[in-house]
């Protein structure tokens, strides 16, 4: 049996595998990379909601370097200052006796100044982009993993194969989906039922098919039952 994903994406909420750079739901960065990066950006990510991104480190890398800097040049200036101030005296009268003059008390004159702090400078430059799947040739490919889209705009008919209330986590429905996929059903994905006025708000969504027609989500009904989902039906999705 093949052991679970370890985390989920923190952009969309799918699984991943262990050492998976890239999610295959979204193509985002994940935070499991190898080395020492991936290893703070997975403690990053237990400890706190929000991850900026891999470029976090450098940066605070580059910080710490010029605050180090910083403080030992202050430290450096102010030895250089107390080793460098002389003392000019005036030398007292040799005369003795009444009426003899007075010495004058010492005076110290500092001769140099601190040195100026350097001013940090930050770097910058573009995020990595995510890997596109090539075929032997250098063609570009669609991932075979990605699931189905939606597409934007567009009403239709489509089998609903499970709906889960948002509560539930939208990885559990990605998992339904990948079940569905790997059951040989065409065309399965998820939606969020809100976004869409002829369903009912509150859901995880998991579809198969996109159909211009009622007749022809009517026909692929037959097929979800077959595949291990009995109570599959067919509805209008309505933008």
């Amino acid at each position: 049996m093949d052991k679970g994903p370890r985390d989920y994406c923190p952009r969309c909420g799918v699984a991943y595998e262990p050492l998976q750079e890239y999610c295959l739901e979204c193509g985002s960065r994940l935070p499991t990379n190898r080395g020492v990066v991936g290893f703070l950006a997975t403690e990053w990510q237990r400890r706190l909601a929000w991850y900026p991104g891999d470029w976090i480190w450098p940066v605070l890398l580059f910080l710490v370097i010029t605050v180090a800097a910083t403080a030992a040049a202050v430290a450096a200036g102010s030895t250089k200052r107390h080793e460098a101030a002389t003392i000019v005296a005036t030398e007292p009268p040799v005369t003795v006796g009444p009426g003899a003059p007075q010495p004058t008390v010492p005076t110290a004159t500092p001769t140099s100044t601190l040195p100026t702090a350097p001013q940090p400078t930050i770097s910058t430059g573009t995020l990595p982009t995510p890997p596109r799947t090539l075929s032997p040739n250098g063609v570009t490919t669609p991932n075979p993993n990605a699931l189905a889209e939606w597409p934007t705009g567009k009403s239709g008919y489509t089998i609903v194969l499970v709906s889960l209330p948002v509560a539930v986590g939208r990885p559990n429905a990605v998992a339904r989906a990948h079940r569905a996929e790997r059951a040989g059903l065409p065309d399965v994905g998820v939606i969020v039922s809100s976004a869409f006025s002829s369903l009912h708000p509150g859901y995880f969504v998991v579809f198969t098919g996109i159909y211009a027609s009622q007749a022809q989500a009517s026909a692929a009904l037959a097929a979800a039952h077959a595949h291990g989902f009995p109570d599959a039906y067919q509805t209008r999705v309505t933008r």
